[in-house]
């Protein structure tokens, strides 16, 4: 039995931040339905493809394990279809605009008087306040949030990162949300209301720079290493490069190779507890207990020059043999690897993190699995639905319309034509 199992979703979600979330859930087994615009569908299908004709990656790595059921919530066949998903589901998830919902003519109130017992959880760009109102994607969210003016090197400009820390990490912030919500209703047998604002998903990911802005306050941030070159700090934590963000200096180094592959690179750590180690691996041993190296405070001045001498060392290795010399020693290091290197990575492909997916209109692809794994409940990855690919079968499964009824609806515009078609 799968951890979820037996729990309706109605996937009301688009494009990445809404169907991150319910697409974890129905990885540990929530049946989600994902509502999608007959003849239109969720805006990614169509985004960015690479097989003509095709559901782009887009769209199906973020929404495998649902089924597709097409309504059109503005005729009356397809208000009346709604209602009852209303009804019988346990949760809907929403990322629409403020506002969206309710001018459908279903506002919480209502929704309330519909299933009493139904979680309604949504995204929103910010919470409530002056910016309530904004749109928001991804790189906003980022920039909003503080990322951006903490990223990147300190003579450049805000950067933002790779990672979708706006999108995807405020959808796994509303999952856990709907998990939270799930469980008191098995106290109470009330639905309530969960969101998440990107704004502050992203924010909350930043916590450790809301303490150094509170730090700088009181003095210079030591561990920087615009410490050790002597760069003043100003009103605000700043950008800080490579710099590990905690207690232990890192930073990120050139391994043997350098100069043609943008990828040869290692993140090393300078951990206190493993510093002899260090300084006997790259030739240095009388750093060990000289004045001004010895004790971790005595170093914090000198952090970029002692990188610059560990990179020295690092530059005759590849970042793989590196990797290797320092395990041993108990030295935190890491290579670099690209989405190439990730992609071919046997070790993910046995954990179920990368899966190869079939699909009827693109074939196989590489896409990501779970991330989350439970020994007692098995989280299998399955290709994601064509559009209106289950709106027939939901439509008698769940709503319980005839086929005379799903006739109707058709022909009102209620589902469109991929009712018939599945």
């Amino acid at each position: 039995m799968k951890a979820l199992e037996g729990v309706k979703i109605l996937d009301m979600t688009h494009v990445q931040s809404g169907p991150t979330c319910t697409q974890l859930l129905a990885w540990f087994g929530a049946d989600v339905l994902k509502v999608e615009r007959p003849g239109v569908g969720d805006a990614t299908r169509g985004q960015l493809r690479d097989v003509p004709d095709a559901d782009s990656l887009y769209f199906t790595m973020l929404n495998h394990n649902k089924r597709s059921v097409t309504v059109n919530p503005k005729t009356e066949s397809g208000k009346r279809i709604f209602t009852r998903l209303l009804e019988e589901c346990d949760v809907m998830v929403e990322n629409f605009a403020p506002g969206a919902i309710d001018r459908m003519g279903f506002s919480w109130e209502i929704i309330q008087q519909i299933n009493p017992r139904l979680i309604y959880a949504s995204i929103n760009g910010f919470g409530p306040g002056p910016y309530e109102e904004c749109k928001v994607y991804e790189n906003v969210a980022q920039c909003t949030g503080g990322a951006a003016s903490t990223t990147g090197f300190l003579d450049g400009p805000p950067i933002v990162t790779g990672a979708q820390i706006g999108d995807s990490g405020t959808g796994l912030h509303l999952a856990l949300g709907i998990v939270t919500a799930l469980f008191q209703r098995e106290q109470t047998g009330k639905g309530q209301r969960v969101s998440c604002a990107m704004q502050d998903g992203v924010l909350n990911l930043c916590r450790v720079k809301l303490r150094d802005q509170q730090r700088l306050e009181r003095g210079p941030l030591k561990e920087y290493s615009q410490f050790g070159q002597g760069i003043p700090f100003k009103e605000a934590t700043p950008r800080a490069g490579n710099d590990s963000g905690g207690g232990q200096p890192g930073w990120i180094l050139k391994c043997k190779g350098w100069e043609s592959d943008p990828d040869a690179y290692v993140y090393f750590i300078t951990q206190a507890a493993v510093w002899g180690n260090i300084c006997d691996l790259i030739g240095k041993p009388e750093w060990k207990d000289a004045e001004g190296y010895a004790a971790p405070e005595e170093r914090l001045d000198k952090i970029p020059q002692i990188f610059d001498a560990i990179e020295e060392w690092t530059k005759t290795l590849d970042k793989f043999e590196v990797m290797k010399r320092c395990n041993p020693l108990n030295i935190p290091c890491g290579p670099i690897l690209s989405m190439k290197e990730l992609s071919t990575e046997q070790s993910l492909r046995e954990t179920g993190t990368v899966v190869e997916v079939d699909h009827p209109q693109r074939g196989p692809y590489l896409s990501i699995g779970n991330p989350i794994k439970l020994s007692d409940s098995p989280s299998d990855v399955t290709r994601a639905p064509l559009l209106g690919e289950h709106t027939t079968e939901i439509l008698r499964e769940i709503v319980g319309l005839s086929d005379e009824e799903i006739a109707y609806a058709v022909a009102d515009g209620g589902t469109g034509k991929e009712a018939t078609d599945s």
